[in-house]
């Protein structure tokens, strides 16, 4: 009977643990793991990836993203031929060069790969340089940002994760007005690229003179044919009817390394860029996957992530973030998990900058940061407080 009320105690004691992982927003890996295994719905590792990268483990994400089934792509000797007469320009030198002649930039994201948030981040400021003032949000729903400056919790289920946060934390101090644009609850396929793109026409029409940059998920930057037939024209193609304006069209999503480099796409290997890159050739024609193909106006290749420290090299955006050491007298326990909070905003229900796993002494327990202020908060591995302290990133 003893043994039977021991056992008891410690089923108790973890389904306590359990619904405690359930109530937070940034997990330990073995608990998000343990949501994939308990989940039974075909769509479990989709929604697996996208709790990894909302918790910052980037290369989870894009592998557990994988395992709902990768395809490995072939390239013919035409397409290989047609893919060598372009050379590699800098994406970002490109892009915001190219934006002077521009007066809307639409570029996506895969929502589970948090280096298409940080690349358009990169964006902001050259793009404000040249004239463009608003900044749409497909993941975006807070109608207060504009005045609180800064994302919370509430502000969109992907702004969650702190890359996003960060790029409309940098936004806003830019000078830029963010604006939502999605379709009401409920509105799927067809209409929902309706309602987005007239959402987004009617913005333009009431600031004629202004110049509009669009983040959107997926397919929605299609301009042209769209992967799913029964939407006729994706968001980017209706606006384009709306308006009468020709959107400059940015795919970041199928040139990007995956979990299983068995899955990435051949061209990325090809070009084995060093830095993330267009493709433009003799007559100033820019690649976009085929001759014929009218989907976007070009596809960025990024290259493969190199890691310093355990941390993808292009989370310091070539050098405007830092890196800061956590210190090891810190630490108490492991495993833990580190939230680095901009000062003033965690009171606020803000959204972290920075998150890190920490799982053993021999571990580096590097944040990427901007220069400011944070408050540092450790949690152990049943989501206690068990650290609070103040660090200052110069």
């Amino acid at each position: 009977m003893r043994h039977s009320f021991k056992y008891i105690f410690i089923l108790l004691f973890t389904l306590k643990i359990a619904a405690q992982a359930d109530k937070e927003t940034y997990l330990f890996s073995k608990d998000i793991e343990a949501k994939i295994q308990k989940d039974t719905l075909p769509w479990r590792y989709q929604m697996g990836a996208t709790d990894y990268s909302i918790s910052e483990y980037y290369t989870k994400a894009l592998e557990t993203w994988d395992r709902n089934g990768g395809t490995i792509k072939k390239i013919s000797k035409e397409d290989s031929l047609y893919f060598n007469s372009f050379q590699k320009k800098n994406a970002k030198e490109y892009i915001i060069n190219r934006s002077k002649d521009e007066k809307i930039i639409i570029i996506n994201e895969a929502h589970h790969n948090n280096r298409h948030r940080v690349f358009t981040a990169s964006l902001l400021q050259g793009l404000y340089d040249n004239g463009y003032r608003f900044f749409g949000l497909e993941a975006l729903a807070d109608s207060l940002i504009n005045e609180r400056k800064f994302p919370v919790s509430e502000s969109g289920f992907y702004v969650k994760e702190p890359q996003m946060a960060n790029l409309l934390k940098e936004a806003l101090k830019i000078g830029f007005v963010l604006f939502e644009y999605e379709a009401a609850s409920g509105k799927n396929g067809k209409e929902r690229e309706i309602e987005e793109a007239e959402n987004i026409a009617q913005l333009i029409r009431k600031n004629p003179n202004s110049k509009f940059l669009i983040h959107c998920g997926w397919d929605h930057v299609i301009e042209g044919t769209p992967n799913n037939k029964n939407w006729e024209k994706a968001m980017a193609g209706r606006l384009k009817e709306k308006t009468n304006i020709d959107p400059f069209t940015i795919d970041q999503v199928t040139y990007t390394e995956k979990g299983n480099p068995k899955f990435t796409n051949p061209y990325v290997l090809m070009a084995n860029p060093k830095e993330s890159v267009v493709l433009v050739n003799g007559n100033g024609k820019l690649f976009n996957g085929g001759e014929t193909n009218d989907q976007t106006d070009c596809r960025i290749i990024h290259p493969i992530t190199e890691y310093i420290n355990g941390r993808p090299d292009w989370l310091t955006i070539d050098g405007q973030r830092k890196t800061h050491t956590l210190p090891k007298s810190k630490i108490t326990q492991y495993p833990i998990l580190a939230l680095a909070y901009r000062k003033n905003e965690v009171e606020q229900n803000g959204v972290p900058a920075d998150i890190i796993e920490i799982t053993n002494k021999e571990a580096t327990a590097n944040f990427i940061l901007e220069k400011g202020m944070y408050k540092i908060i450790l949690k152990d591995k049943n989501y206690k407080i068990i650290q609070e302290f103040d660090a200052n990133v110069k």
